[in-house]
C-alpha cells in the first residue's frame, strides 16, 4: 500500500478471537496490522476484539461502516471450523462483494505456505463507503496478505472516495 506521504484514509482492525476475547492469549495480530497500515499511509483508529459470534462480529463492522471508516480488516475466524463465523456475518455486511480480492489472497497466502490462507473462506467488498476485508488469523496470512492488499486497497480507496484520476 506504498504511496507518498498522503494519507489514504481512516481504518480499523476488527480481530475474531474467542480466546484473545476472553483474556487468554495476548493479541499478535492486531498491532501487526496496525503497523502495516500506518506504514502504508492509514490512520488507525484502533483495534477492536470480538469473539467468533456473528452478531458480534456484524456489530464491529457496522460501527466502522457507520463511523466513517475508508476500510476494515478483519483477522480470523475464516476457516471452515464451526466456529469460523467471519465471512458468514461480513456477507451479511457487504453491499457489493469483490471477489477478485479474497481470491488474490488465497492464491498469494497458498503460494508463500500460509495454508490458513489457502483455505480460507474469506470475502472482500463494499459496505456503504467502506472496503471490508477478511484476512485469515496466523501471522504469515497477515503478512502476506497486507502485501498482497498493497496494490489493491489504494485503488479501492481512490474509486470509493471518487478521488481516482484518469
Amino acid at each position: 500500500m506504498e504511496r507518498s506521504a498522503q494519507r489514504l484514509g481512516r481504518a480499523l482492525v476488527v480481530i475474531v478471537d474467542d480466546r484473545v476475547a476472553h483474556g487468554e492469549h495476548d493479541d499478535s495480530s492486531g498491532p501487526l496490522v496496525t503497523e502495516l497500515l500506518e506504514e502504508a499511509g492509514f490512520i488507525v483508529d484502533g483495534v477492536v476484539v470480538v469473539e467468533a459470534e456473528t452478531a458480534a462480529i456484524r456489530n464491529a463492522l457496522n460501527t466502522a461502516v457507520i463511523g466513517g471508516a475508508d476500510l476494515v480488516i478483519t483477522v480470523g475466524g475464516t476457516g471452515v471450523s464451526p466456529r469460523d463465523r467471519t465471512p458468514d456475518a461480513t456477507a451479511g455486511v457487504l453491499d457489493r462483494p469483490i471477489p477478485g480480492i479474497g481470491e488474490a489472497l488465497r492464491a498469494s497466502g497458498l503460494a508463500a505456505g500460509a495454508v490458513d490462507a489457502g483455505i480460507s473462506r474469506g470475502l472482500a467488498g463494499v459496505s456503504g463507503s467502506t472496503l471490508v476485508v477478511n484476512l485469515a488469523g496466523s501471522r504469515a496470512a497477515v503478512r502476506d496478505g497486507m502485501a498482497t492488499l498493497s496494490s489493491l486497497v489504494p485503488h479501492v480507496i481512490d474509486e470509493l472516495s471518487g478521488l481516482e484520476e484518469v
